[in-house]
Order: C-alpha cells, then sequence, then structure tokens
C-alpha cells in the first residue's frame, strides 16, 4: 500500500501546480475565445468558418491518406488564405473594435438576458405575412419581406431604419405602400416582429437569372444566397406573389401554398441565455406581446 501511494505521489509530482494566476488567464481566453465565436456567428465569417472546417477535414484526410501533393498545395496557400479574410473581413473586423470599445465588459459578462432571436414565428405571424403579400399583390404593390431563420441578419438591419413592431398585414402594407418614407428597401422579420425596413440586400450576380426579373427578385436571390432566410416578393410591374429560398425562386399561386411554404420553415423557440452559445445571439430581442 505505501508503495502504490508512493507512485501516486511521483505522478502527482509531475503535475504544475496551478496558481491563481493561471486560473485568471484561462477565464480571460475562455472570454475572449466565446467573444470570438459570438462574433464569427454574428457576421457572414459564420458561413465562412464552416467552409473552413470542410477544408480542415478534408486537409486531415488527405494527411492520413499522405497525399503529399495536395497537403503541400493547402499549406503554401494557407498564409494568403489568411490575408485574404483580412482584406474580405475588413469591415466586420472594424466594426467588432469598435463595439469592443463602447462595451461595458462586466454588464455584457454576466447579463441573463435573452440574447437570441429568433423565437420561432407563429402561425399568426404566417397568415399575416401571406395576407399582406396577395392584397400587395392585387393592386401591384412591390415588397421585399425577409424573413430571418438561423442565420442572423444584423448587418442587414443596420442599413435600414429600426420598426420593431409585431408582425402584422396593415403595418406591412403601410411600410410599402407607394410614395411612403419606408417604401423603399426590404423589411426584415425576426421572429413574430418587424425589426427594421427600407434595408438594402445583396443582389444576386448569378448570370443564369431570368432577364426579365427585375432588382427586387436579384435581391431577393441575393440575400437567399447567402444565408437561409426565406423572402417574400410581390412584383410591382405584375403583382406576381414568389418565395426564394437557398438561391433558388418560385412562384407561389396561391395563399395556402405560401402558407404552407413558409410554416415548413417554422423554427422553435429558443431563448436561452447569454451563456448558451449556439442557442444564443449576440443580441437582446422582445418578445412578442
Amino acid at each position: 500500500m505505501t508503495e502504490f501511494l508512493g507512485r501516486i505521489y511521483s505522478w502527482l509530482a509531475f503535475i504544475p501546480k496551478i496558481t491563481l494566476g493561471n486560473l485568471f488567464e484561462i477565464l480571460i481566453i475562455s472570454f475572449l475565445i466565446y467573444e470570438i465565436l459570438i462574433w464569427v456567428q454574428n457576421t457572414r465569417a459564420w458561413v465562412l468558418l464552416k467552409g473552413g472546417l470542410m477544408i480542415l477535414a478534408f486537409y486531415l484526410g488527405a494527411s492520413l491518406l499522405r497525399l503529399n501533393t495536395i497537403t503541400w498545395m493547402i499549406n503554401h496557400m494557407g498564409q494568403l488564405a489568411l490575408i485574404a479574410l483580412l482584406i474580405i473581413f475588413q469591415p466586420e473586423l472594424r466594426k467588432a473594435l469598435e463595439q469592443l470599445g463602447s462595451k461595458n465588459i462586466i454588464t455584457e459578462l454576466f447579463s441573463s438576458e435573452d440574447v437570441r432571436g429568433p423565437e420561432g414565428y407563429t402561425d399568426k405571424t404566417v397568415n399575416e405575412i401571406v395576407r399582406a403579400a396577395y392584397e400587395m399583390g392585387k393592386v401591384k404593390t412591390g415588397a421585399l419581406i425577409v424573413i430571418e431563420r438561423e442565420t442572423l441578419l444584423s448587418e442587414i438591419e443596420r442599413t435600414g431604419i429600426e420598426v420593431d413592431g409585431i408582425v402584422t398585414s396593415q403595418l406591412l402594407i403601410n411600410i410599402f405602400e407607394h410614395n411612403t418614407p419606408l417604401h423603399d428597401g426590404a423589411v426584415i422579420i425576426r421572429g413574430n416582429r418587424v425589426t427594421a425596413a427600407t434595408c438594402y440586400l445583396p443582389l444576386s450576380d448569378n448570370l443564369s437569372i431570368s432577364k426579365d426579373l427585375g432588382t427586387r427578385h436579384r435581391a431577393a436571390l441575393g440575400i437567399s444566397e447567402t444565408s437561409d432566410s426565406l423572402t417574400v416578393v410581390v412584383s410591382e410591374e405584375t403583382g406576381r406573389v414568389s418565395l426564394a429560398r437557398d438561391g433558388q425562386l418560385t412562384r407561389i399561386s396561391d395563399q395556402e401554398t405560401l402558407r404552407q411554404a413558409i410554416s415548413v420553415e417554422k423554427g422553435e423557440d429558443t431563448g436561452a441565455g447569454r451563456f448558451r452559445l449556439w442557442k444564443g445571439r449576440h443580441k437582446n430581442e422582445r418578445k412578442a406581446e
């Protein structure tokens, strides 16, 4: 028994002592990694990160199979890729540094408020969107209604004007009414609320798109190519209603078809707290009344 305890003691002697400073460093590094992951999730970098993980998995597979040419190419392209990322995400990096300078870190760290949206939108919200789309279609009022899902659209929201109103057909119709201050651009819907209007969407550069489609439809396709959102489009020329999803534009013939298409993608409430990273986004949301 004494010999056994002596062995255990000799093993423990090799374990470095953890000091208070070590714990403090672990806390700081964990917080920084958490904030970086939050920033990645809330920007276009989240989509890029998923692509990067696929490349990493491919690289590991090539290493295991000893595909030396492929691993050599990836190793030498890594530095160029890093420089390219800094250039591509220069606006996001600058915005992240500006936000870091304006934060109260202690308050943010111990905040227990809900940090995600969207909570799942309800059947009532779906019905209001469908009703508004077809009411506007009857009078040929153009509209762009973007329904946020998993990909946060905060960057798009910043290009518009904050609304923060419960989704109703009357509100949507009034926003897109001709010659009103908010009619130009898109509205963003998160959960059961209209968060912003007059938002600018990225235009699709897909050359196979029909020449008959105007800027509104290209914008709907553009946002569907860069996020998992659903975008309802009402044509100002024909009054037709279409739905953009995953880079595809589908014409919807009737209200029930549109209602089913949106309802199938309906999310669930995932309210959390600050420390639920993948089920919580770095943004406070008000719940629908």
